[in-house]
């Protein structure tokens, strides 16, 4: 149904995600175990390498825009493994530092930004309208899978062959999704750009004006914006509480979040027939309001066989809704958005979740480190609650329906 070339996008898809999964925290770990870095040192590892990369990744929504996406999408893959590489090499001789692992987040931060719009953009012209929402969910599913494997393996692969083993698989994966994109073949045409033209300052912001001037677009943005940075902002919170608080083991810790992911599975899996039996507006009203009520659970955790249970009950409750409206919603995106416009508006779309995660993320540690870990978590819970409020009078009109009322798509 998707063709042989979207076959071989997945594939490179799925390399990438896998071999990210087995990568999972390793620069963080890396810092600790080799570089002896303080918690202080970890921190800002983890939130301005990519806060960096987002600003780097700034001016490369109009430039790819107007670039053949393949090759942009092979440089960006081949921009992370050499990126990705230099981390082993510098390990070899003795040489690592801490200044490299912030250089290396931030260039391959602004890579997957880069190569997220290139791919979005691409995908368009691979696969049929209709076929958009299979495609996204499987996309979906790769990437729950990836996380529900890659960590665990990973963990293992650090404790047998050392600190930069997972850092020498993730720098492969890029490789090898290079090579498949290569293999994807047929000739893609040259965007259209007028002769001599240059890009403007203005042009920098061509995605944000999209998402922002379109109603519906501005509001499932704004919703994705506080959901997935409060969600992501009390996992560090969580952390802290069921291995320090609770005195949850390692073990158990680890088995919180991978079992859920097995929701991710099954709802990425879900999405094409719930849509085609109920249709966009209500998924997108229903799941993106479902998504966010299960949160403040995670405020109630007891230690415990109990406490453990019920943190697998709420993650898998909420992977479960993230994976069937994940789909859903970027196919809207797809279709809601020009496609001379399509990789500047995507762009947007990960710089202001990774901006949105990153100051959440902050403030949540400075309400945990004034009150307590689990506060925190109860206010983010509370918070999430109103989110809904961003979508319950939208109609998330098809783009046929849109284009006849006169609303931007």
């Amino acid at each position: 149904m998707l063709g042989r070339r979207f076959g071989w996008l997945w594939a490179a898809y799925a390399v990438s995600a896998y071999g990210s999964g087995l990568g999972f925290g390793a620069l963080p770990l890396i810092a600790v175990l080799v570089l002896h870095a303080g918690p202080a040192q970890v921190s800002a590892l983890s939130a301005m390498g990519p806060a960096v990369g987002a600003l780097i990744a700034l001016p490369l929504g109009p430039w790819v825009e107007f670039h053949r996406k393949r090759p942009v999408m092979i440089a960006m893959d081949l921009a992370r493994f050499a990126a990705m590489l230099t981390i082993p090499v510098a390990y070899a001789l003795g040489r690592l530092g801490f200044v490299q692992l912030m250089v290396v987040s931030a260039v391959v931060a602004a890579a997957k930004i880069a190569f997220g719009a290139a791919s979005g953009a691409y995908l368009r012209t691979l696969v049929r309208p209709e076929h958009l929402i299979v495609a996204n969910a499987r996309f979906e599913s790769t990437t729950w899978s990836s996380i529900a494997v890659g960590p665990p393996l990973g963990s293992a692969a650090v404790g047998l062959f050392g600190p930069v083993a997972t850092v020498v698989a993730d720098a492969l994966s890029y490789l090898l999704s290079a090579l498949g994109i290569a293999a994807i073949g047929g000739r893609e045409a040259h965007p259209h750009r007028a002769a001599g033209h240059q890009t403007r300052a203005g042009e920098l912001l061509d995605g944000w004006r999209h998402l922002l001037t379109h109603r519906d677009l501005r509001a499932l943005y704004l919703n994705q914006l506080l959901v997935a940075g409060l969600i992501m902002a009390t996992e560090p919170l969580l952390a802290v509480l069921l291995l320090g608080e609770l005195g949850f083991p390692p073990w158990q810790y680890g088995l919180a979040f991978a079992a859920p992911c097995v929701g991710g599975l099954i709802g990425s899996r879900l999405a094409p027939r719930v849509v085609a039996r109920f249709g966009q507006p209500r998924i997108l009203r229903a799941v993106g309001t479902l998504r966010a009520v299960w949160l403040i659970g995670l405020a109630f955790v007891q230690p415990g066989v109990a406490g453990l249970a019920m943190v697998i009950a709420v993650e898998l409750a909420i992977i479960a809704s993230m994976s069937l409206y994940n789909p859903v919603l970027a196919t809207y995106r797809l279709e809601h958005t020009p496609q001379d416009r399509t990789a500047c508006t995507l762009s947007a779309w990960s710089i202001g979740s990774s901006a949105a995660i990153a100051v959440l993320s902050a403030l949540g540690g400075l309400l945990a480190e004034a009150t307590s870990p689990r506060t925190a978590i109860t206010v983010a819970g509370l918070l999430i609650l109103t989110s809904p409020l961003l979508l319950s009078r939208r109609r998330f009109p098809g783009v046929v329906q849109a284009q006849q009322e006169g609303a931007p798509a």
